[in-house]
Order: structure tokens, then C-alpha cells, then sequence
């Protein structure tokens, strides 16, 4: 049986439980492009619920948040069809992630960066990227304001259906080829020995099939 890794329940099982944190280190490394000496190394995955003191109301559900040893907090999305809302959407749960971390009489001193990911079945961006990355910045000369937002999207659908070997060196391509699923065993062996951690997240999604309850 074929296990979709966009499937809700298992991106959660793959990349939400504290014993697959190394997994889920390994994707944000490569989504976020860190320096060398700035990777991450540790995160605590969250309960993923936000408060409901929402906008008339409204519940939000993460798929999967964590924090860093900074404090940092890091929210990634999977969305497999397209409402028309990204944009709102994302801002929406960005926002209540960064405002909830002040606690009345708190120092606005305190706020830490926020970070949204979303991992798109689907075009939304206009632009020919796959990986296309937003922060607040001045019109004329492109000022950053503050580096406390940044949103990704990564939008599986415009990745290349073939592959050469320089793109295989790239941690961010081979991961977006597991989460579209890729199926060739010759690739799934080249994604493997780039990336061990993809190894480790292929075993986690045989362990649902292998678990009546989870399947």
C-alpha cells in the first residue's frame, strides 16, 4: 500500500513526533539554507493547537511547529489543494504564532523570528521557482525591515520531472522529491545516500503500513 508523505497523517508521523526531530532538523536545514555554522541542531516540536481567541472565532490547526534553541518559532503547512487563500491564510496563522509569544507586560524586546513554510501540491506564486521566499523589505531599495517574518513556499508541482545529478547534490530537491513521492528505486537509493535522513523518514512510512491502527 502507497503512503502519501502530504497525507496528514503521515507527515505528521513522519516529521511531528520528537523521535523523528533529526528528520524534520535535516528538511528545515535544507529549506532555510543556513550558514554552516548556523544550522540547526536541536528543536522541541510543539503541540500544534493555537489558542481559539481567533478571528470570529476561527480554530487553527499547525501541521507541525517547532521551536529553536533561539526560540525561533517555525511553522510548516501542507496544502494539497487550492482554496485561493494562501496568502491570507498564511499571514493568519503567522501572526498568532508571533503575537502569542508576549505574555501581558512582556517587552516587545522579546518577540523572536517567525517562520512559515508551506508545502504546496499545487501553483500558487507567480514565478517559475519552486522555492520562492518572502520577508518585509522597502519598496525602492530593498531594505529589509526586520527579519522577524519569513515565508516560504515550496510549490511541489514545478520541480522538474527529470533530474541530473547537480540537482541531486541540492538537500532541498531531494527532499521535495520524497514529499512528491517519488517511486524509482534508482532514485530513492540516490536520495538515501545524499541524505540519510530521507532514509529514515521512507522506514517511518513502511512502519504505517506495517501498524494495522495506523493504516
Amino acid at each position: 500500500m502507497y503512503i502519501d508523505p502530504k497525507n496528514d497523517f503521515a507527515f505528521q508521523y513522519v516529521f511531528g513526533r520528537q523521535e523523528n526531530k533529526d528528520i524534520l532538523i535535516s528538511f528545515l536545514n535544507a529549506v532555510l539554507k543556513l550558514p554552516p555554522g548556523e544550522k540547526l541542531t536541536d528543536i522541541t516540536i510543539m503541540e500544534t493547537k493555537l489558542d481559539k481567541e481567533l478571528l470570529h472565532e476561527k480554530s487553527a490547526r499547525l501541521d507541525i511547529r517547532a521551536i529553536t534553541a533561539a526560540k525561533e518559532q517555525i511553522n510548516i503547512e501542507v496544502q494539497l489543494t487550492n482554496q485561493y487563500n494562501m496568502e491570507k491564510r498564511t499571514l493568519f496563522y503567522w501572526s498568532r504564532m508571533y503575537t502569542g509569544q508576549l505574555q501581558s507586560g512582556h517587552d516587545y524586546r522579546e518577540l523572536r523570528k517567525t517562520i512559515t513554510i508551506n508545502i504546496l501540491n499545487f501553483n500558487y506564486i507567480n514565478t517559475e521557482r519552486y522555492h520562492n521566499i518572502f520577508h518585509i523589505t522597502e519598496d525602492h531599495t530593498g531594505v529589509l525591515l526586520t527579519d522577524v517574518l519569513e515565508i516560504h513556499f515550496l510549490e511541489l508541482t514545478k520541480l522538474e520531472k527529470e533530474y541530473s545529478p547537480a540537482q541531486l547534490d541540492d538537500p532541498l530537491v531531494n527532499w521535495l522529491l520524497f514529499l512528491r513521492g517519488v517511486q524509482d528505486e534508482q532514485v530513492k537509493e540516490v536520495l538515501v545516500m545524499k541524505e540519510p535522513a530521507i532514509g529514515k523518514a521512507m522506514t517511518a512510512l513502511d512502519l504505517i503500513n506495517q501498524d494495522r491502527e495506523a493504516r
